[in-house]
């Protein structure tokens, strides 16, 4: 059988973790597959326990990190030579931008017949300097003339990909989105959402505002919190934000809550049921933080296609989300959640107030598309794609 050495950055929680242990698991017994890893940085939670659930062993490579570190790197990149001359694969297939860069690079010293990249967001925006972006560009440019496909998560993406950032031509991009088992997001959702509501105190009629991912400056957590802070001031409704996560912004976004004047409930201390936003920090038990919610935010200034969007459309609850990244591909304006402009603080309260304040608006968008979204991103529909397009590769 086909031999696949599947490379992923780091196993931290968020869709690549998902997409490459399904892809490990279920794509037997047609391809074998070897998951390798690089490793987590101190402030990110690991997923590790998602491959152990699965009973996935991965190999790790201890110089691999998400920071550029030349030296390192190259270890790195020595390290996953070695991998390939003894596996040897008929395809490598990378997750995201470091995996990508050494692993397709590793893959075409090493000769390996078929070479694959996933974009499962990208930093050519609101992460790095613009010459730092712009570099970045001509690094994947480069690379993308090593790979014989790159995958997009999204016909948005592909179009950024392609036409915006001109990474290599359309046709050399295959759209395949990405999939989760999501049947936990439907299940038993009244008792998860008592337990939720009770364990961070939240009472009956309190509207909880859930947002849930890193800690980090591209999620812009700083627009959810003056949006909250100014639909607090205003309402006569009781409302609650709820942080779910956490990372290198910890601090910063915990003094601007104060800063707005808001009440604030630690991770780990007694309940205050008077706090205004609560911290829960990393839940592996996230569907029960959808449940327990009454609306779902996405701040970001970027994003590959949001996992927690597809977890919250799932668990039919409403959302208000920029407009990024394949947010049109899952969101569709006024049908299954609201979708304003990027850092647009104005459109932003707007759209969260307007649902704070209806009660039946959220009910209607959060019942209309969940059958939709569990079978547009089921891992099941996955497999069949990944494994269509490696034959189609194979062959050629």
């Amino acid at each position: 059988m086909p031999r696949i050495l599947r490379l992923i950055n780091r196993l931290n929680l968020g869709g690549p973790t998902f997409n490459a242990a399904y892809l490990t698991k279920y794509l037997a017994p047609e391809y074998e597959t070897l998951l390798v890893a690089g490793m987590i940085d101190d402030s990110e939670a690991s997923s590790a326990f998602i491959l152990e659930d699965m009973e996935l062993a991965p190999i790790y490579i201890p110089q691999m990190y998400r920071e550029v570190d030349p030296v390192n790197d190259f270890r790195a990149y020595q390290n996953l030579k070695k991998i390939i001359q003894d596996f040897k694969p008929d395809i490598v297939h990378t997750h995201a931008a470091k995996a990508g860069a050494l692993g397709r690079l590793a893959a075409n010293a090493c000769k390996v017949p078929v070479v694959v990249h996933t974009f499962h967001g990208h930093v050519f925006h609101s992460y790095f300097s613009k010459w730092k972006s712009n570099a970045f560009v001509s690094i994947e440019r480069y690379l993308a003339k090593k790979s014989d496909c790159i995958i997009a998560i999204s016909e948005k993406q592909k179009r950024e990909l392609s036409e915006e950032f001109r990474i290599c031509e359309p046709e050399k991009i295959a759209v395949v989105p990405l999939g989760f088992d999501l049947k936990r997001f439907t299940e038993d959702q009244q008792i998860k959402r008592n337990r939720f509501r009770t364990r961070f105190g939240l009472a009956d009629d309190d509207i909880a505002m859930v947002i849930v991912g890193r800690l980090v400056p591209v999620k812009n957590h700083s627009l959810f919190l003056h949006a909250f802070a100014s639909i607090a001031k205003r309402t006569g409704k009781k409302v609650k934000a709820i942080i779910v996560g956490d990372g290198e912004e910890r601090l910063k976004i915990d003094k601007l809550a104060v800063s707005l004047g808001l009440s604030v409930h630690q991770p780990f201390a007694l309940h205050d049921d008077d706090a205004q936003v609560v911290f829960t920090s990393w839940m592996k038990e996230v569907d029960e933080a959808y449940a327990g919610s009454d609306i779902v935010a996405l701040s970001s200034w970027n994003e590959g296609t949001p996992v927690s969007i597809i977890e919250a459309l799932a668990s039919g609850r409403p959302v208000v989300t920029t407009d990024v990244g394949g947010i049109s591909d899952i969101v569709t304006h006024r049908r299954n959640g609201l979708v304003v402009p990027s850092n647009n603080e104005a459109a932003f309260t707007e759209a969260l107030g307007e649902l704070v304040e209806n009660r039946d608006l959220r009910e209607s968008m959060g019942r209309v598309d969940e059958h939709v979204i569990l079978n547009k991103f089921s891992y099941q529909r996955l497999i069949a794609d990944m494994k269509n397009l490696y034959d189609r590769l194979l062959r050629n």
